[in-house]
């Protein structure tokens, strides 16, 4: 079965900047879109970003426009997400995931998730 691992999480000051790691064995990335997801306190999970599996095309949400670059290694089989100028709103557990077949803003879409890495952005 595929166990996405997410890591980099940690406690940044506003304005600061963080990347987040999501590696896992029993899929090869390459082969899938890859998404990462987050959940704030007391809020739903919603749609931070996504990479293309075959063409590498990148997506993301208005929120997080400009201050983030998703990418992928495939050596490595690893998925990262390079945030930066983080604001309070940034908070939140951050979700690596497999999309089933193409790439969606819904999570429904996803299949395989990882536990999660938390972000906490300070003032």
């Amino acid at each position: 079965q595929v166990h996405p691992v997410e890591s980099g999480g940690g406690l940044v000051q506003a304005g600061g900047s963080l990347r987040l790691s999501c590696a896992a064995s029993g899929v090869t990335f390459s082969h899938y879109d890859m998404g990462w997801f987050r959940q704030a306190p007391g809020k739903v999970r919603e749609f931070v970003a996504a990479i293309g599996g075959s063409s590498d095309n990148t997506y993301d949400t208005h929120s997080v426009t400009g201050r983030i670059t998703i990418s992928r290694d495939d050596p490595k089989n690893t998925v990262y997400l390079q945030m930066k100028n983080l604001k309070l709103e940034d908070t939140a557990v951050y979700y690596c995931a497999k999309a089933t077949t193409d790439w969606d803003y819904q999570d429904l879409y996803y299949d395989y998730w990882g536990q999660g890495t938390r972000l906490t952005v300070s003032s």
